[in-house]
C-alpha cells in the first residue's frame, strides 16, 4: 500500500486511539511486553570499574514505555518489570534478579523507572502540545535527570554507607551515579523525543472527521 502523508497521520491517530480505548486485558499484555523489552535492553551493559552502577540501554525502554503506553500503563509496565525481577526473573542489568537487586546499589534507579514512566505517560496522554519534539525533550530530561537519578543517588549513598561505614561525598557520588551516564542519557533522550514526535498524534483522541486535518497543524514545533 502506498504511504502518503494523509494515511500516515490517519494511521498513527488510529493506532493511539486504539491504544487508549482498548480493553484492560490488551493494555496489560502491552505493559508486560514493554517490561520484557526493558529486561532485554538491560542486558546491553557496560560495567564501570569505579562504581557498582553499570551503563545500560534500559533507560531508553523506560522513556518509550511512557510515550507508547501512556499514563498508568507505562508505569505499570515498569512495576511488572520490578515485581518479576524481584521474583527471580533474571532480567535486571547483567542478568540479575531477586530482592537483592532492589535493596542494593541500583535499586533506587529501578524505582525511579516507575516514577519516570508515570510522569512521561501523564504528559504524553493529557497534553497534546507535549507530544512535539521540544516539549517532550524537556519532559524526558526532567524524568531522567530528576525522577530516575535522585532516588538512584539516595539509595546508592545509603548502600555505600552500609557497605563501607561512611557515605561518599557529593562529588564521589556524582562520579559513581551521574557523570558517566550523562552523554548516553542525552542520546537516549533525544532519540525518544524524536520517536515521540514521529509516532504520536498531535490532537486528542476525540475522533471526528477533522482528526487528520488537526494533526497537520502540529507537524513540527
Amino acid at each position: 500500500m502506498e504511504i502518503t502523508i494523509d494515511n500516515y497521520f490517519e494511521k498513527r491517530y488510529s493506532l493511539f486511539k486504539w491504544r487508549s480505548e482498548t480493553s484492560h486485558a490488551n493494555k496489560l499484555v502491552m505493559a508486560f511486553f514493554m517490561a520484557c523489552i526493558t529486561g532485554l535492553m538491560a542486558q546491553i551493559i557496560i560495567p564501570l570499574p569505579w562504581t557498582p552502577v553499570p551503563i545500560t540501554a534500559q533507560t531508553f525502554a523506560v522513556l518509550l514505555a511512557g510515550i507508547l503506553l501512556g499514563r498508568y500503563w507505562g508505569g505499570l509496565s515498569m512495576i511488572i518489570y520490578l515485581i518479576m525481577g524481584v521474583a527471580g526473573v533474571p532480567w535486571f542489568a547483567g542478568s540479575a534478579g531477586g530482592l537483592g537487586t532492589i535493596i542494593g546499589a541500583n535499586g533506587g534507579f529501578l524505582i525511579g523507572f516507575v516514577l519516570a514512566a508515570l510522569f512521561i505517560g501523564y504528559f504524553a496522554d493529557k497534553y497534546v502540545n507535549a507530544r512535539s519534539f521540544m516539549p517532550m525533550l524537556g519532559i524526558l530530561m526532567f524524568a531522567s535527570f530528576f525522577l530516575i537519578y535522585i532516588p538512584g543517588l539516595i539509595q546508592l549513598s545509603a548502600w555505600m554507607y552500609l557497605v563501607n561505614g561512611s557515605a561518599p561525598g557529593i562529588w564521589s557520588l556524582l562520579a559513581m551515579g551521574v557523570l558517566p551516564f550523562i552523554v548516553g542519557d542525552i542520546i537516549k533522550i533525544g532519540g525518544a523525543a524524536a520517536i515521540a514526535k514521529a509516532i504520536t498524534p498531535k490532537e486528542p483522541f476525540n475522533g471526528g472527521e477533522n482528526s487528520v486535518d488537526n494533526d497537520r497543524k502540529w507537524k513540527i514545533l
